[in-house]
């Protein structure tokens, strides 16, 4: 039989505990339930990238014949090769 999880009064009370406790021996994750959050949106970060004018219009050029935004194209761009990246490595 697992422990017991305590009650606690604050968060950080809550926090202070699970940073030093195991979750496992509270809880058996294999009898888990499978959760997907669809409506969840992962952060992001607004930053500033300096392009060469030729390939911001390449890119619409691209984007255009796709349907999609060309910042959206960029991202897709992005998150492709950084996975190859992370693949080969």
């Amino acid at each position: 039989m697992k422990k017991q999880i305590p009650k606690f009064k604050t968060e950080d009370e809550e926090r202070e505990f699970w940073s030093t406790h195991d979750s496992t021996d509270f809880l058996d994750w294999n009898k888990a339930d499978q959760l997907t959050l669809s409506k969840l949106k992962p952060s992001v970060k607004k930053i500033s990238l300096r392009l060469p004018e030729t390939m911001i219009e390449e890119l619409k050029l691209l984007a255009n014949k796709r349907d999609v935004p060309y910042q959206s194209l960029l991202k897709i761009f992005l998150a492709e090769r950084i996975q190859q990246e992370l693949n080969a490595h």
